[in-house]
């Protein structure tokens, strides 16, 4: 119960990044164990296709949610590991010069966009012509993060285990070279995906430079959405007239401990912030958890 209750508060806690990663994780682990014991009674179910991306334009006129459930789901575990860890860098790489709706926008606007420009590569690249095929995963989405990254700060240095010091540049060139390389092998609509994704980070980033910032849209359509199913505590038709009594002493007691639970609150939050979530005891992370309630 206590892992339970520490995944929520760090879920709860960290930022886009870590979000993203959970809703990754369980998209790919969920589907993955009940369709398992699915098949252990003889009940087949391919779930990918309905989520997976395919290259036929009529089967996402039917489907359209597909041009986005594509990039929260994965084929391996291989598959999810390396995608997270990339996310999870460049992710908070992106969050030191940009807000966490910037990140969020950026990742589902890569995602569509790369799904796009793969559905194109199919329908106009003669050796895909006619060819009918699907494709899942995070990376295109996480190829938009990355670029978009280098693009802002390319000569930034980062220290690889066995290559030592790098530029961000360098990394990215590395990547494309590979998906380049690979295009006429395994996998080509994962690679075309993963240039469409890079593509967008550089579009996007010279955007914002321009003043055009697109993860606005993103924001705009969540915020339009959680307006529209958030409950409303009042009745905004009925008034009620009521007498102004002064605080009373009980009142005050009642303010004074909200302001000591905030305080502590305060205190393991800076704890956090120094220290790392690790550090708290148990007591303090029962005690945040409840709080955040």
């Amino acid at each position: 119960m206590n892992i339970i209750n520490d995944l929520k508060l760090q879920y709860k806690m960290g930022g886009i990044v870590i979000r993203l990663i959970f809703i990754n994780i369980l998209c790919y682990a969920v589907p993955g164990i009940v369709f398992a014991i699915l098949s252990m009674f003889k009940i087949d179910i391919d779930y990918k296709s309905f989520v997976a991306l395919s290259s036929d334009w009529n089967i996402l006129l039917i489907r359209p949610w597909k041009i986005l459930s594509y990039s929260f789901f994965h084929t391996g575990f291989f598959h999810i590991l390396f995608n997270m860890l990339m996310l999870n860098f460049f992710g908070n790489l992106f969050t030191t010069y940009f807000t966490q709706k910037q990140l969020l926008g950026l990742y589902i606007l890569g995602a569509i966009f790369s799904g796009l420009f793969y559905m194109i590569g199919y329908t106009f690249l003669p050796a895909l012509t006619g060819v009918n095929a699907t494709v899942v995963g995070a990376s295109g989405a996480i190829m938009a993060v990355l670029l978009a990254t280098v693009s802002y700060q390319p000569y930034m240095e980062v220290r690889l285990f066995l290559f030592g010091n790098v530029k961000l540049w360098q990394i990215a060139l590395v990547l494309i070279i590979i998906d380049l390389i690979q295009l006429p092998m395994d996998n080509t609509g994962g690679h075309i995906a993963h240039i469409g994704g890079a593509i967008f980070g550089y579009i996007f980033i010279r955007l914002m430079q321009n003043g055009t910032d697109l993860s606005k849209l993103v924001s705009s359509v969540i915020d339009f959405f959680v307006n529209l199913f958030q409950t409303k505590k009042s009745n905004p038709f009925k008034k009620v007239h009521v007498n102004v009594k002064k605080p009373t002493p009980i009142r005050q007691s009642k303010i004074v401990t909200k302001d000591k639970t905030q305080q502590q609150i305060d205190d393991i939050l800076d704890k956090i912030s120094q220290s790392g979530y690790d550090s708290l005891s148990v007591d303090e992370k029962e005690f945040l958890f409840k709080a955040g309630k």
